[in-house]
């Protein structure tokens, strides 16, 4: 008898035909989808800043209110399978995105890994650079914008 090799669920089932918990699972917990971004009116292109949601925990990068966030604030947005053409939004070290645009998720993933140890050590969370966007005046938000160079926040301007 052969045995048979193990195949992650990523690996074995597309995002659509994944189960609740795994879709979740495919979260990496960076943090980045809870940062503020503004959108120009006339490209609609997107841009991040260094604001995160009052709600995020920017130590653990965790959701305070993670079950009743879309009651707690009105612009979270909830990843569905309906948007999976419009990923190329997210940062291009989302796992969702990663997993979409590629088959498989990135070698620090913690469910390759066990953890974000490899996030943290490479800086692919939020923690180092997000402020509280209650800490920045609206009118000044635009200050904050960054883009994104291999997974890493630089500051930028639209000008």
């Amino acid at each position: 008898m052969i045995a048979k090799r193990y195949e992650p669920f990523w690996k074995t089932t597309s995002l659509e035909k994944m189960s609740p918990s795994e879709w979740e699972s495919i979260c990496d917990g960076c943090g980045k989808c809870c940062l503020q971004k503004l959108q120009d009116d006339e490209s609609e292109e997107v841009f991040y800043t260094t604001l995160a949601c009052h709600q995020l925990d920017i130590n653990a990068c965790q959701c305070k209110v993670y079950e009743t966030r879309q009651k707690k604030v009105a612009s979270c947005i909830t990843l569905t399978l309906d948007q999976l053409e419009e990923f190329h939004w997210l940062p291009d070290t989302c796992g969702y995105r990663v997993l979409h645009e590629t088959g498989d998720l990135p070698e620090w993933h913690p469910l390759k890994i066990g953890s974000q140890k490899e996030m943290k050590r490479q800086g692919l969370t939020v923690e180092h650079y997000a402020v509280n966007e209650n800490s920045v005046e609206e009118d000044d938000w635009e200050t904050h914008i960054i883009k994104w160079v291999h997974g890493m926040p630089e500051p930028y301007s639209i000008d």
